[in-house]
């Protein structure tokens, strides 16, 4: 990161320029397994605050917490349970998702899907620490990207 003024800061690895305040408090958060949270996604742009990151903030009440990778089976269940993240939606600027893709998903989604038996895999380094609130560090590293 590069500062540019006292208010701003350049992510270079993301050519994307980012209130200081918002790189502090990027700093700060942990992943679930006690280091720097890493960046989930980009492509398609993720998180909650559509910055990449599955991190917490005030403003997102579903908690977008766990970096998973897609699966058909965890986007058949996220559709019938009214959450669907397949179908475009252009006026958002939200490609829909297919298999394969990387999405920040609200950890009681997750959760959800893991009773189901269709929890998809997780990326622990991008996952925030808070999900362990929810669910056990046991039951996320079953379920890790290897």
């Amino acid at each position: 990161m590069k500062n540019l003024s006292r208010r701003w800061t350049i992510n270079l690895a993301r050519q994307k320029v980012v209130p200081r305040d918002s790189a502090r408090k990027m700093a700060s958060q942990k992943n679930v397994l006690g280091s720097d949270l890493q960046s989930c996604c980009s492509d398609p742009m993720t998180g909650f605050y559509r910055d990449g990151f599955c991190r917490l903030g005030k403003s997102d009440y579903g908690l977008h917490l766990v970096c998973a990778v897609m699966t058909s089976g965890f986007l058949e269940f996220s559709v019938a349970a009214g959450n669907d993240l397949v179908t475009p939606v252009p006026e958002y600027g939200f490609d829909g998702l297919k298999p394969g893709d990387t999405w920040c998903l609200c950890v009681t989604r997750w959760k959800e899907a893991l009773e189901a038996g269709v929890a998809p895999p997780v990326i622990l380094e991008a996952t925030h620490m808070s999900a362990i609130e929810f669910v056990s560090v046991d039951e996320l590293q079953a379920h890790r990207v290897s």
